[in-house]
């Protein structure tokens, strides 16, 4: 059935996978970013709370948006901290608290955090703002479970490996995309429509008796 949906960050590569799974399920997708109709900065809780009163009612909530800003123990700054845990966990809080009424009214809700495997397998010491902003992710939607289950609503998390993107290609020298197929129990780069059919199967009706769940997209690397 075709819902209202907004994602997150769904100018980029794994979130505009999404924007176009959702869209090809026939749901009405509005993309929240830097840019376009419905630009915010994620940091910015007021801006989060503005945005999600002008998006009106919304049955789908993915949050796919990250900032990944690197710093080891030594080197982290509040400023850096800050800023990871706004964008990556408090916008992902206040978008649920905003719409979370509406989907109760309707018995009906899907919200699904993109998270990462590195919470698991953290790839290096300077990861440690992003890896916990992740982790935090899978501890919010396992503490939401049963309080929005009670109203019809699921909260489950997504969590990617190594996926190939704009981004990542830029970041990363082929090299680790090598290294990393390594570690994989399938043997080739994933790709963001590897995440995006996760997400459109658990926005889904056919993924109703799931929630406070993690499903793993990352190539079997957590059990390689």
């Amino acid at each position: 059935m075709a819902r209202a949906a907004v994602v997150t960050g769904g100018a980029g590569g794994i979130g505009g996978a999404i924007v176009r799974a959702l869209a090809g399920s026939g749901h009405e997708v509005a993309i929240l970013d830097r840019g376009g109709e419905f630009a915010v900065d994620l940091a910015d809780e007021r801006a989060v709370r503005a945005i999600a009163e002008r998006l009106g009612p919304r049955e789908v909530l993915v949050h796919a948006a990250a900032a990944f800003d690197r710093a080891a123990l030594a080197d982290l700054d509040l400023a850096t901290w800050r800023h990871v845990q706004a964008v990556n966990v408090e916008s992902a809080l206040w978008l649920c608290q905003a719409l979370a009424p509406a989907m109760r009214e309707r018995a009906f809700g899907r919200i699904i955090f993109i998270t990462s495997n590195t919470v698991w397998r953290p790839p290096a010491d300077d990861f440690l703002p992003y890896v916990a902003s992740k982790a935090t992710l899978v501890g919010i939607a396992r503490a939401l479970a049963k309080p929005l289950g009670a109203h019809g609503i699921t909260i489950n998390c997504v969590a990617p490996g190594l996926t190939r993107t704009p981004f990542t290609e830029a970041d990363l020298p082929d090299e680790a995309f090598q290294e990393v197929l390594v570690r994989q129990s399938l043997p080739r780069s994933l790709v963001p429509d590897d995440v995006a059919g996760v997400v459109a199967f658990l926005a889904s009706d056919a993924a109703g008796a799931i929630t406070g769940q993690t499903l793993c997209s990352d190539g079997g690397s957590v059990f390689a």
